[in-house]
């Protein structure tokens, strides 16, 4: 199981403070639900259950991607790289 596995960036703000970071990898994305998601709703799990989905070469670096950025929007996280 290799937990790098990259995919484009995807930036998230920390908290109230406005700080964006970048997530580039499903395994940084599996951290950030872990230690750091403000939300824990049905796209929080869905994200979760993607990232070990993609570990386990279940499906693409990109699926998992896609459900990061679905959990992003439903914590109201999400920073359009449009925005920066």
């Amino acid at each position: 199981m290799h937990k790098n596995l990259p995919f484009p960036q995807v930036i998230v703000m920390l908290g109230d403070s406005g700080e964006t970071k970048s997530v580039a990898s499903v395994g940084e994305a599996a951290l950030w639900l872990v230690e750091h998601w403000p939300v824990q709703g049905e796209k929080f799990k869905l994200a979760r259950q993607a990232c070990l989905d993609a570990l386990d070469g279940e499906i693409t670096c990109t699926e998992c991607r896609d459900a990061f950025i679905e959990a992003a929007r439903e914590a109201d996280i999400y920073v359009d790289e449009k925005r920066l």
